[in-house]
């Protein structure tokens, strides 16, 4: 008996990579997914439908039930023709996972508001207008939900020359805080993932090409987590952000320090400076 047996699932971008590795694993567990995938290029150019039927294909070679959709998640009709397809296809849809992205890297300076506005349509609204179409259907069934996002090192933490990337995985993390905290009440969870994996997102760039890096970060390597956070063994997990780093698996969270606190008065910009240390918590 699998773990997601009996559930539908979309996972979004899974025509090659990280997510086609989701589907499977999914598969497996004993789900019918939905493989969502424009079949475009990593900076988000073109279409194709062979991506996401090529998988199609290869999971109902195994013995299991898959759809395709070809819809971009960047729009909300696109993302509401996703959600449609799984209710078609398998009549209900118990998760969502928010996988789709593209790069269009370019350092602050020289970045054009096309490949700004690109990156945030495809990832931050794409992980909205996802989220808002299935947890509609979700809150319908009234049999509850999962939902998992894709967050970023590079919106957590920061990464050079990925502004438009790191906003809208930063601005992944806020959102699935906010949507946790509104979802529950419809028995729905909602976490994130911060994934780190050898894609054709990532195989060129420098740190990809380092001996013995693309077995240390095969994509296999993170869908496990997502099986974990689909299935009814996190059930109770809502709201968090979790790291996978080949076989390393660790937690993001917001912190405060305990800072410094004036008895009386305005601060001053000279006392700010010399408590600042305190401040930062060093």
């Amino acid at each position: 008996m699998g773990l997601l047996d009996g559930k539908v699932a979309i996972i979004t971008g899974s025509g090659g990579g990280i997510g086609r590795q989701h589907a499977l694993a999914f598969v497996k567990e004993g789900a019918k997914v939905v493989i969502n995938d424009v079949g475009g290029d990593r900076a988000g150019t073109g279409t194709n439908a062979r991506a996401a039927d090529q998988v199609v294909q290869e999971i109902k070679a195994r013995g299991g039930q898959a759809a395709a959709n070809f819809d971009s998640v960047s729009t909300t009709a696109g993302a509401e023709g996703i959600v449609n397809t799984a209710v078609k296809a398998f009549g209900r849809l118990d998760i969502l996972v928010n996988n789709a992205g593209i790069l269009r890297d370019k350092t602050l300076l020289k970045m054009e508001d096309e490949l700004w506005d690109s990156v945030i349509a495809v990832h931050l609204r794409g992980t909205f207008a996802c989220t808002k179409a299935a947890a509609n259907v979700m809150k319908e069934q009234g049999t509850g939900g999962r939902i998992i996002n894709t967050t970023s090192v590079a919106g957590l933490i920061g990464n050079f020359g990925q502004a438009n990337y790191g906003a809208a995985k930063a601005g992944i993390y806020g959102f699935t805080r906010v949507a946790a905290l509104e979802l529950i009440k419809y028995g729905i969870t909602v976490n994130a993932i911060a994934p780190l994996a050898i894609t054709r997102m990532t195989e060129d760039l420098p740190w990809a090409k380092a001996e013995g890096v693309k077995e240390q970060l095969d994509p296999k390597h993170i869908s496990p987590i997502v099986v974990y956070l689909a299935s009814d063994l996190a059930k109770d997990i809502n709201g968090k952000i979790i790291g996978v780093q080949g076989r390393m698996l660790n937690a993001f969270v917001m912190k405060t320090t305990s800072g410094v606190t004036r008895e009386t008065g305005e601060w001053t910009p000279q006392e700010i400076a010399q408590n600042i240390e305190k401040i930062f918590g060093e």
